[in-house]
């Protein structure tokens, strides 16, 4: 079966860097869908819509064939206590963040979509990950800060890199928390055609 092409409607730099790891034809289309949900929206909604959301907008901005094309969507957030951290506003808002998840264990929801280009059919579902953290210092979340690699990250950490160092343990996908799980994604395309293990001859 000749390999589909992937389109990633994402400019995160670390689910390009995980989707590449699959050894499939991909490329990259940004969204620039509004994040926004109701306030009524438990974690699993919120992720499942934006996610769908991304994909659906960049699927419909294609007026050229996209047959062999999947279309992948995905949106993760960080949930403590109930309360949704999403990318800090400024250091302020992460030194909060930060020092609210210390000694405690949260959980990380990503929820990916994937619609088929052959016959428009969607698949929408969610991945939960639970991660407990360190206790940390002032003085260590500081300095972890003026790194800079919270600034975009839900939660103000990213799990593959620094933020690594915080986290005791973790229960559930890895790949989850990074924000996008390849074990859910691969169902997910071989359920539309495409096995990620196939080899074409």
């Amino acid at each position: 079966m000749k390999k589909q092409r992937i389109i990633l409607a994402s400019t995160s730099p670390r689910r390009r860097e995980l989707i590449a790891t699959l050894c499939l034809p991909f490329e990259v289309r940004p969204s620039h869908t509004p994040e926004d949900t109701p306030e009524d929206y438990t974690p699993q909604q919120i992720v499942e819509e934006l996610a769908y959301r991304k994909a659906k907008t960049v699927y419909d901005s294609y007026d050229s064939e996209l047959a062999g094309t999947i279309v992948v969507g995905s949106d993760t957030i960080v949930v403590l206590d109930g309360e949704v951290l999403g990318k800090p506003k400024d250091e302020q808002d992460a030194y909060r963040m930060l020092s609210s998840l210390q000694g405690r264990t949260h959980e990380v929801y990503t929820g990916v979509t994937s619609i088929s280009g052959e016959d428009g059919r969607v698949i929408t579902q969610h991945r939960r990950t639970k991660v407990k953290m360190k206790q940390l210092s002032p003085d260590a979340i500081h300095a972890y800060i003026r790194t800079g690699e919270p600034s975009d990250k839900a939660g103000a950490y990213a799990i593959q890199g620094l933020g690594a160092t915080f986290v005791d343990s973790i229960e559930g996908c890895y790949f989850n928390v990074v924000g996008l799980p390849l074990s859910l994604l691969s169902e997910q395309l071989s359920e539309l055609g495409l096995n990620v293990l196939s080899i074409d001859e």
